[in-house]
């Protein structure tokens, strides 16, 4: 790897687009270096994670109005390419409104792949723009395998270097790029065209954090999707040789100076060198559980928890928890954040998501953690739930906060320590570093937890021809036809009618 070093320029300097990180950036997505075997496996194994946890919300109100709006724009006959398919439907649509519609109900559940450094991120979020884009323009499996193999590499590359919620900018302001260089990629496009195209896909993507505080909004699944089809929509203008703010990362009015660190910032991104393999996908990790990454330890130390001392299960029991963790679990999911709804039985499910007092509470009661029921507002407002909700806390440790931040993987930990007093005076601490389905955790997940996991998710949606059907294919990614790769989708039926809208 190669350190890009990045910072704020005036206008009366002088830096070349050559030095430029967008640049930088197109040069990687240019270069044909070849997919890695492991590589292309994780890519296998991730399309086929995508596509389990949309089937799951195929029903789910957000995906339905997403899905509608793609509906109400089908392939025309002016189109450069044949549309894209729709997670769950029949037909070929726009692919920027396949993208959105398929983005959605990827991200909706909040349970595919994840990468936390500087910052956060869900690196899957750019297989719905990358595929939308390889179906609608007649690309084989081979070309979408490098694409997306690009879309994680600049995403890794991305998260490593630059903190965005610092500034309360939504992490999807680096998925923008991303998706774009990893369009780039599959299209064999030159680095002046991947240039342009990164260019407006950050300018456009660039959004606050509110999306994520608060009472958390449907928006928030929406977030991501927009971002790929603005990269999609961004590859477009690019193509027909259109251009972009430059500097767009470095400029005096740029995303350096006003919206992160500002004049005085500094940054060392990594990327990979002419002719080095885009291994950043390997680095990165899915979800067992559907919740926020940051609570996924935590799931899983209650689960143990409670099987071992089911007397924590009753509040009468317990008179304090506390979790002590990362300041990003403190203050993006924990009581840190100062977000009353985290503690609302009546919040959204999308607040409850991002509060892991909710969500240990409920796994140490029920011993398991389900995307369906464990979100239900009758399961929330239990009255045993909500005393025992009330009483667990998060605290930062600075410990943890730097393992949270560590370089080195070995060490590198999402978890934290538990303090759990007892009405009786007794005191239980235990600690858990990274999730069981880690790579460094108790049952790191392999290629038969990623097909176990669609077969799980897609069973009450989809018929066990249809499962079959998309395993077997996606199972041969790399070798798949342009035609084969047009029919990585699933179908269901009796799927709710999309609501009506101005489009």
């Amino acid at each position: 790897m190669k350190i890009h070093p990045l910072r704020a320029y005036t206008s009366a300097e002088a830096l070349p687009r050559e030095e430029q990180l967008a640049w930088r950036i197109a040069e990687v997505a240019a270069d044909p270096v070849e997919v890695a075997p492991e590589v292309a496996e994780m890519i296998i194994n991730r399309v086929i994670d995508n596509a389990a946890v949309a089937a799951a919300s195929l029903r789910r109100a957000p995906i339905v109005a997403a899905r509608g709006q793609a509906e109400a724009h089908p392939v025309g006959p002016a189109s450069g390419g044949t549309g894209a398919t729709v997670f769950g439907i029949e037909g070929r649509f726009s692919p920027e409104w396949a993208a959105y519609a398929n983005g959605v109900a990827v991200r909706e559940l909040d349970y595919h792949d994840t990468f936390l450094a500087a910052e956060y991120s869900h690196p899957g979020d750019n297989i719905p723009p990358i595929l939308a884009v390889a179906q609608h323009a007649g690309a084989d499996g081979a070309a979408l395998v490098r694409g997306i193999a690009t879309g994680y590499e600049i995403q890794v590359d991305l998260v490593r270097a630059i903190s965005l919620h610092a500034h309360k900018i939504d992490h999807v302001a680096h998925l923008g790029p991303s998706a774009a260089a990893g369009i780039g990629t599959l299209l064999g496009l030159p680095v002046e065209t991947v240039y342009q195209a990164i260019g407006q896909a950050l300018h456009t993507t660039t959004a606050t954090r509110q999306s994520r505080k608060g009472q958390i909004s449907t928006w928030k699944a929406s977030a991501p999707a927009f971002a790929g089809k603005m990269a999609i929509e961004a590859v477009d203008r690019a193509m027909r040789g259109q251009t972009s703010p430059s500097p767009i990362w470095e400029g005096e009015d740029g995303v350096i100076a006003w919206l992160l660190d500002g004049p005085e910032g500094r940054y060392e991104v990594p990327l990979p060198e002419p002719g080095e393999a885009k291994r950043g996908i390997l680095d990165t990790y899915t979800k067992e559980h559907s919740a926020e990454y940051q609570a996924q330890a935590w799931i899983d130390l209650a689960r143990s928890l409670g099987a071992r001392y089911p007397e924590l299960r009753d509040p009468a029991n317990v008179a304090s928890i506390v979790l002590a963790t990362s300041h990003h679990t403190h203050v993006v999911i924990g009581s840190g954040a100062n977000d009353p709804q985290k503690y609302d039985p009546t919040a959204s499910r999308e607040t409850l998501d991002h509060s892991v007092p909710y969500i240990f509470t409920v796994a140490l009661q029920d011993g398991a953690w389900e995307h369906s029921t464990s979100y239900a507002p009758d399961r929330a407002a239990r009255p045993d739930t909500v005393s025992l909700w009330h009483k667990v806390t998060t605290v930062e440790d600075p410990e943890w906060t730097r393992r949270y931040h560590s370089k080195d993987l070995s060490e590198k930990a999402f978890g934290g320590r538990i303090e759990i007093e007892l009405t009786d005076g007794r005191r239980i601490v235990d600690e858990i570093a990274v999730a069981d389905a880690h790579p460094l955790g108790a049952r790191p997940f392999g290629h038969a937890d990623y097909a176990a996991k669609f077969q799980k998710l897609a069973g009450p949606v989809l018929d066990d021809a249809e499962i079959d059907r998309f395993l077997a294919l996606a199972e041969r990614l790399p070798a798949l036809t342009a035609d084969e790769v047009g029919e990585l989708t699933v179908i269901a039926t009796g799927l709710p009618a999309a609501p009506k809208g101005l489009l």
